[in-house]
């Protein structure tokens, strides 16, 4: 058989590229192209994607269930993995309750389909308040800070990048991570198109990075001051009778008062940039033709990450940019969901040993270790993990490598023998990406442009369960539920049945089951959200199943729109300017006006060849820029007598670690990679060769954003030392 083209989207980073896969007739990926013929990526391709085949052909990967075997795994089936898994399950809940049981999804679900569609399930059958997620070591202040002024935390606005004249960016790197909270594939395209057509791009960030090299403009900041930079900004507006409010709004006089102390002088000493620039930003945004602020991880993964995402959008409030073209706006996403009934709240219940708040049903990964360590009623004693590695993504890693060495029973769904799943007692592979259904439920509600796109299977399963079958027997085994059935698909297609019932009852629509489409139940829920969605088949328009498979390639469904005031779910049906909980908080913020910064902080970085430590197994992503090094400025090397390595201490623990000297990072910050630190107890070869240091040895659980419980990986006080 001759060597054919395949279309797919990119499952790898936000960016959603359409790529072309050629195969060989043993299904194995020979090359990888951008897919010129898709609307919204247009060709665009980034090492990650290009190394789509390597990723999921690794001979590394996980391929059959493990089992614990003293030190080590042995192989197994899959009804043997399930039924220990139900076994084991059934003995903690009865001898410790579900409150026992814990879960853990690391970001790569926000990429697949199992992810949006049958997580929901399994969090449901453990029946457990222990819900963390990597969104609170990432966009949870962003989210609570949508969630309190739009009444939904899903409900993000992003900049209209194809339109505006003016983008301030604060704390993200977009030429390297490819976007994030901002769907946008080829990012540095569309910031060319804009430098073309005479608009303005203004970074602020602690490091002079590749998106910042490309700026008209690059501010250093203090890392940790966002919100006080911001807050002079409003306070700026407001001084100078610039607001300019275009929608209904609630709390502007709350918000003019809070802002009454944040003079650009008063924050100058703070931040590291001077009150002049400040009134010229103010300024700029308030009388450029269009204009929007967009705020990333940099700026969430801090002291003030929700207080710094809610005067994001304050800023583009008061300068009338939001929901406006070229501003601010709210996607329209083809499959979106179903909408809040009630306004968002956070704050429902409390974690059990920092009493941390509740957001989004999810508890802040930052008490994750506290939970395993401390005994009592409530204490996790079986934990599941979808995807994810928290030893090296969340803050005190050795600790949390520490506990759970000491579960009672620990399961893992992922490809890999890594830092985490080496715990586990079960370990449960995902099919490769080729052979699983693609669509971007999650992120394509934060696109620039409104835009939808199918892949489905290109690979046959030959008889292993696809990852939706894997999560919902999974849930079925930890509830005591059936998890076999006359065949692997038997709990998916009784679960899928069920929701689609659900959904049609509400609608209103029972009498239609008939009509929906699909090579399977999956397929067809998928067809019944398209149908329902804005731009459905049953809800006035055309769009359904059928036409993403007519249309492989994706179609364009248009330019953002505005939405208000119908995307809103807040009580007063306006937009709260002054949520309380966040007016609360500015105390605090208000509180560090005075006091100095430390002589030494750590921040984290992106690198373009790098997602998290998931992609540090394949030989052409790690190594020349992709390493792991400590980057300083020259004048700090010189002054603190640095050789080829340094000692970097803080509060929560030391690392020692190669010196990259670099004039690109601010004097008095030093910064380290997220995902590095592989151990040499893991199977990835390629990872263990280029193991590098865990930066979260330094971050200190203790340490969280007061509003959501997140973790502070940015602004950390350090000491470095010639090693």
């Amino acid at each position: 058989m001759a060597p054919r083209s395949l279309l797919r989207t990119c499952p790898l980073c936000e960016a959603v590229c359409g790529l072309t896969l050629t195969l060989d007739d043993t299904d194995r990926v020979l090359s990888v192209r951008g897919d010129r013929d898709d609307p919204f990526s247009k060709g665009f391709l980034c090492p990650k994607g290009a190394s789509f085949g390597k990723l999921d052909e690794d001979p590394d990967l996980v391929t059959t269930p493990l089992i614990r075997d003293g030190d080590g795994f042995a192989e197994a089936s899959w009804d043997e993995a399930f039924d220990l898994i139900a076994a084991r399950f059934a003995e903690v809940v009865a001898a410790h309750g579900s409150g026992s049981t814990a879960v853990y999804l690391g970001n790569p679900n926000a990429h697949t389909v199992a992810g949006a569609l049958y997580l929901p399930a399994l969090i449901r059958a453990l029946s457990t308040r222990h819900i963390y997620t990597a969104s609170t070591a990432d966009q949870m202040p962003k989210q609570v800070a949508a969630g309190l002024m739009f009444g939904d935390p899903l409900t993000v606005p992003v900049p209209d990048l194809d339109r505006t004249d003016l983008l301030l960016m604060l704390g993200a790197n977009p030429l390297e991570s490819n976007g994030s909270l901002c769907t946008a594939p080829d990012f540095p395209g569309r910031l060319k198109a804009l430098a073309a057509r005479g608009g303005k791009l203004v970074v602020v960030d602690p490091r002079a990075t590749r998106t910042a090299a490309t700026a008209d403009e690059h501010l250093f900041i203090r890392p940790g001051t966002d919100a006080y930079l911001l807050f002079a900004v409003v306070h700026t507006l407001f001084a100078e009778d610039l607001v300019d409010v275009r929608v209904d709004v609630a709390g502007l006089d709350e918000l003019r008062a809070a802002a009454q102390e944040f003079t650009p002088e008063a924050v100058a000493a703070r931040t590291g940039i001077d009150a002049g620039t400040v009134r010229r930003l103010a300024r700029e945004l308030a009388t450029s033709p269009t204009a929007a602020v967009y705020a990333r991880i940099g700026t969430c993964t801090a002291e003030f990450g929700t207080l710094t995402q809610w005067l994001v959008d304050a800023i583009n409030t008061l300068t009338g940019n939001l929901d406006s073209p070229g501003g601010a706006m709210f996607a329209a996403a083809a499959a979106g969901g179903v909408a809040r009934s009630k306004p968002f709240r956070t704050g429902r219940w409390t974690s059990r040993v920092r009493e941390l708040p509740e957001a989004m049903g999810e508890l802040p990964v930052a008490t994750l270790a506290d939970e395993i360590d401390t005994p009592g009623p409530g204490q996790i004693r079986a934990l599941v993990t979808v995807a994810g590695n928290p030893v090296l993504s969340a803050p005190s890693g050795a600790r949390l490598d520490r506990g759970l060495a000491g579960l009672d029973f620990m399961v893992s769904v992922d490809r890999y023998v890594n830092e985490t799943t080496r715990h586990a007692d079960v370990i449960l592979p995902p099919p490769r990406s080729v052979q699983s259904p693609h669509y971007d439920f999650a992120l394509l509600q934060f696109a620039v442009r409104n835009y939808a796109r199918y892949s489905p299977p290109l690979v046959p399963l030959d008889g292993r369960p696809s990852e939706s079958e894997v999560v919902v027997r999974l849930a079925a085994a930890v509830s005591g539920q059936p998890h076999a059935g006359t065949g692997t698909a038997a709990p998916l297609a009784m679960f899928d049945e069920l929701v689609i019932a659900a959904t049609l009852h509400k609608a209103g629509l029972s009498d239609r089951r008939d009509e929906l489409t699909g090579a399977d139940t999956t397929e067809q829920r998928l067809d019944l959200m398209l149908k329902l969605g804005p731009y459905g088949a049953w809800n006035g328009g055309e769009l359904s199943l059928r036409t993403l498979l007519e249309h492989p390639h994706g179609i364009d469904l248009g330019p953002l729109r505005p939405r208000l005031p119908d995307v809103l779910r807040t009580a007063s049906g306006r937009v709260e300017l002054a949520p309380p909980q966040l007016l609360a908080d500015v105390a605090r913020l208000r509180a560090g006006l005075g006091t100095s910064a430390p002589p030494m902080v750590l921040i984290g970085r992106r690198q373009l060849r790098s997602n998290n430590s998931w992609m540090h197994n394949i030989a052409g992503l790690v190594g020349g820029s992709n390493r792991c090094t400590l980057q300083v400025h020259p004048d700090d090397a010189h002054r603190l007598g640095l050789g080829e390595q340094a000692e970097v201490t803080s509060a929560a623990g030391a690392l020692t670690v190669p010196v990259e000297q670099t004039a690109t990072i601010m004097p008095g910050v030093v910064s380290l990679p997220h995902g590095w630190g592989h151990g040499a107890s893991t199977t990835q070869s390629v990872a263990r060769a280029n193991a590098g240091v865990n930066a979260n040895v330094l971050t200190d659980d203790s340490v969280v954003d007061a509003v959501t419980g997140t973790a502070v990986f940015n602004g950390v006080p350090v000491t470095v030392k010639p090693a």
